[in-house]
């Protein structure tokens, strides 16, 4: 007991501290028990947090701050009707493609895992292959019953998007807008004296902002230079892979292995293991190289100071709790934790 209350003094001594601690446990509960009913304000908040760094730069420049946020805003609504008006259907409909000819590319794909015992006779028995294609037939019918069964749930799932693309705009707006007016009401209800967890927050704004605003760029540039040497060498759905291939820049690691296996797939379905799919294979690999030694330590240099095991670490934990989203958002999730560790005060 002795032991256990000596680590408590050490520990939680300091009234800032609490509070720190209170904040952290009241923002892990909200985004467990109740990120799906406030997902359109969380989405909100970071749309407008991601916006006001750009506010803030014209401001430095001499922009009132109501002429930033118009400028500003009506960007980003022209960049929101863009994606929804030209980006979202040409996706949609290169999706509906690529599930017309999916029995094709199953069909090839079985034919080239059938034909590995032949070339490989000490790696795999034909019995073993045969019995991993018939899982994964398995697999592949139960997921279409549950899409299937899901595609009646569409509808008001349809009209929440709806809605939220309504409300979103007019809440990342308003948000920008009264910033100081929000903030002030908000601070209200906290302690005047808080360095310890303002000093975590300057940490975290200072990382966290440049690493989602430099994984954006990242995204852009990546999908754009994907499509274009995907798109001269002839490979189907280009547009679709080039998307997928700059999301997987917000998985460390394991996002470049993820987004391949589509990309070696529609090659292989389309041109077999000739010319052409090599040319595809090494044009992703030298995106790949070029992204992760020049572009990414461009964009994210000293933003972002976390060791490599930190990273898995991150993944493996946050992906636990939060599924996909924990594995999207590891990095500013592992920042938030590296800058309470380092503000974290003790007494010896």
């Amino acid at each position: 007991m002795n032991i256990i209350t000596a680590w408590f003094h050490r520990n939680f001594a300091n009234p800032q501290v609490v509070l720190l601690a209170i904040l952290l446990i009241a923002g892990f509960g909200v985004l467990t028990f109740a990120a799906d009913t406030l997902a359109p304000l969380i989405a909100s908040i970071v749309v407008a947090y991601l916006l006001d760094g750009m506010i803030t730069l014209l401001e430095r420049r001499g922009v009132p701050r109501g002429l930033a946020v118009g400028v500003v805003f009506t960007v980003f609504l022209a960049c929101l009707l863009g994606i929804f008006l030209i980006l979202l259907p040409l996706l949609l409909v290169q999706v509906a493609q690529l599930v017309q000819q999916l029995p094709a590319i199953l069909a090839r794909t079985q034919d080239l895992i059938l034909g590995l015992p032949e070339r490989y006779p000490d790696l795999f028995e034909d019995q073993q292959i045969r019995e991993f294609l018939a899982s994964l037939r398995n697999d592949l019918i139960n997921m279409g019953q549950r899409i299937l069964s899901a595609s009646v749930s569409w509808l008001p799932a349809l009209v929440n998007v709806v809605v939220y693309l309504i409300l979103m705009p007019m809440l990342v707006f308003f948000f920008l807008k009264d910033k100081a007016l929000i903030l002030g009401w908000v601070l209200r209800f906290l302690p005047p004296e808080r360095p310890l967890a303002e000093q975590v927050w300057r940490e975290v704004d200072a990382e966290i902002g440049g690493y989602v605003r430099g994984k954006i760029y990242e995204l852009l540039i990546v999908s754009v230079v994907t499509y274009l040497a995907f798109a001269p060498l002839g490979l189907q759905f280009a547009p679709l892979l080039a998307i997928t291939t700059g999301l997987s820049t917000f998985i460390p690691y394991i996002g470049v292995a993820l987004a391949a296996i589509p990309v070696a797939v529609i090659a292989y379905a389309q041109w077999g293991t000739g010319p052409d799919f090599l040319w595809v294979m090494g044009a992703y690999a030298v995106i790949q190289l070029i992204d992760g030694n020049v572009l990414a330590p461009l964009l994210l240099a000293e933003v972002v100071n976390l060791h490599p095991t930190a990273v898995i670490v991150a993944l493996l934990v946050f992906g636990g709790i939060w599924g996909f989203w924990g594995i999207f958002f590891a990095i500013p999730l592992a920042t938030l934790v590296h800058a309470v560790l380092n503000a974290w005060p003790r007494v010896r």
